[in-house]
């Protein structure tokens, strides 16, 4: 009995580590493997039926010695049995779970393309095109990202300097100190001309704050399309007219306040518009702070503008702080700063509006940025992934393309901030290892690829809200991490018109990808490379 229990531990154990499913080989997908696939499942289904033969065998022959065994052995035997029938179960439905699962990519991408589209996986992507596009891209961010970055922090510290300046201290907002956000200080900015995007944090006035209402927080009134937003409510703190009675009763002069001395002056109430907050509601409003900043920095501009030999415009004047600056030799910086509402302590901001996305959401709702978690989360990978990585020449490589191709058809629902979501997301499921600069081919397909889904399945979830993968040291506050996943592909499925040109928009992206590339990067001569070409 017992060499049979341990016969048949060793079968169960030899089918587990040799099924052909269950360690697939890497870099292939089923199609290829389909003949060697069946070939090997064929045979380790001859070689369980040789052992479950020789196995009954003995179970016979056993037959006759159990009934002189304990009650107790039978029981046991049964026991084992029952486990091994439930082990050889669970063996089958892991493979049809993993053929399904292996599978349906494939299958995705028949439906996608169904039209005659490329695909992510037969575009034809050249090696050494793609690797004298990152060469090209990592010189412009090594030999002109830094000093753009450096001159922009320079002259945004006079600028907001400036601006404090101009500002009544005891009626306007206070602005705080600016954080670089975006792909120029994320250090993935291929295209021209050169964006720097700044957010400035600022908080009412004494004795004013603010309060957070968060669309995850219960009880929530907010409509299901303001997921992600919040409403920022503005209290009355510390000294309250209205709580105490010096300030609406005549005490006379030789009464005194407990809570005010004589010289300590109330200070007056501020007005909603004062206060920059909605019609008849305390809370506060988008367009009116937009208002408030533009004509600050206007201000600040005019003060200092002596100073310098370059020419200041507003880009958009619907977008506040939207800087167009142009020097005397034709080169153009563009600089959003943009007014935002900091979450309590943490490093999440309520913004006024997205540099990309002029059509914020309604009044009185702000959406939520995640911009500086999600810098320390690249950050985060570049320290762990090896040294020449691909991830961020991913990024690069098809906000390139993206951006080509709108330049081309127009713009769609497709944005950059959706391209990193992709790959941050691709980023907490693959191991470092997979991210070596000899894989960029096959890390740009799975980035295609995993957008390509999201576009069919209209379900992009973003990347740090209600994700559990996400490392506890990046410190994303609990109500977020806890938090429903948020979809921002959610237009896509209420606008089925904007839903197609999207698709439209990324199949043709994929098209032209091997033209554009092509275009874009200097020509191999002699087996070098060519570096100082500019866009």
């Amino acid at each position: 009995m017992q060499g049979a229990m341990a016969r048949m531990c060793v079968v169960v154990a030899a089918a587990i580590l040799n099924h052909p499913l269950l360690f697939p080989q890497e870099n292939t997908t089923l199609p290829d493997q389909d003949e060697e696939l069946m070939a090997r499942m064929r045979e380790h289904e001859e070689m369980l039926e040789m052992e479950q033969a020789k196995l009954e065998k003995e179970l016979s022959q056993l037959d006759s010695k159990q009934e002189e065994t304990s009650s107790e052995e039978g029981y046991s035997w049964y026991l084992w049995t029952a486990v091994s029938f439930v082990i050889f179960f669970t063996i089958e439905m892991c493979r049809v779970d993993l053929a399904d699962t292996e599978i349906r990519p494939v299958e995705e991408e028949d439906v996608f393309s169904e039209s005659g589209s490329v695909t992510p996986r037969t575009v034809v992507l050249d090696k050494d095109v793609l690797s004298n596009f990152c060469d090209k891209c990592t010189y412009t961010s090594s030999h002109e990202n830094w000093r753009v970055r450096e001159f922009v922090e320079g002259f945004a510290d006079d600028l907001l300097e400036s601006l404090r300046s101009v500002c009544d201290r005891d009626a306007d907002m206070e602005v705080g100190d600016f954080v670089g956000i975006g792909s120029m200080f994320e250090s993935w900015k291929v295209c021209k001309p050169l964006v720097c995007d700044l957010i400035v944090p600022f908080s009412p006035p004494e004795p004013y704050s603010f309060q957070f209402h968060l669309w995850c927080s219960p009880p929530s009134d907010m409509p299901p399309d303001m997921q992600g937003c919040g409403k920022i409510k503005v209290t009355r703190v510390g000294e309250n007219v209205e709580d105490c009675l010096c300030g609406s009763a005549n005490l006379g002069e030789d009464m005194l306040c407990l809570l005010h001395s004589r010289n300590d002056a109330l200070k007056v109430d501020h007005s909603p518009d004062e206060l920059l907050c909605s019609r008849n509601t305390p809370f506060l409003a988008k367009d009116q702070v937009m208002k408030w900043f533009q004509i600050s920095v206007t201000k600040a501009w005019g003060r200092i503008s002596h100073k310098y030999d370059f020419e200041v415009t507003f880009r958009n004047l619907d977008a506040a702080g939207a800087l167009k600056i142009r020097f005397l030799s034709g080169k153009v910086i563009v600089l959003n700063i943009i007014p935002v509402v900091q979450l309590e302590d943490t490093d999440a901001y309520f913004v006024s509006h997205f540099p990309s996305d002029c059509d914020s959401s309604a009044e009185p709702y702000w959406p939520l940025s995640f911009a500086v978690y999600e810098r320390n989360l690249l950050k985060r990978f570049s320290k762990r992934l090896p040294q020449n990585s691909c991830h961020l020449h991913c990024l690069q490589i098809v906000t390139f393309l993206h951006r080509k191709q709108t330049g081309l058809t127009g713009k769609s629902a497709l944005t950059n901030y959706h391209v990193k979501t992709a790959l941050l997301h691709l980023l907490l499921s693959k191991r470092p290892s997979a991210w070596g600069i000899e894989s960029m081919e096959h890390r740009l397909r799975d980035v295609l690829s995993f957008m390509q889904r999201s576009l069919q399945e209209k379900r992009l979830h973003h990347v740090l809200i209600g994700n559990s993968k996400v490392p506890e040291d990046i410190q994303v506050p609990d109500i977020i991490r806890k938090a429903e996943p948020v979809n921002l592909f959610r237009p896509l499925v209420l606008q089925r018109e904007l839903h197609a040109a999207t698709v439209r928009h990324f199949h043709e992206m994929l098209r032209n990808a091997p033209v554009l590339i092509q275009e874009y990067t200097p020509h191999l001569s002699n087996g070098g490379l060519h570096h100082r070409l500019h866009v």
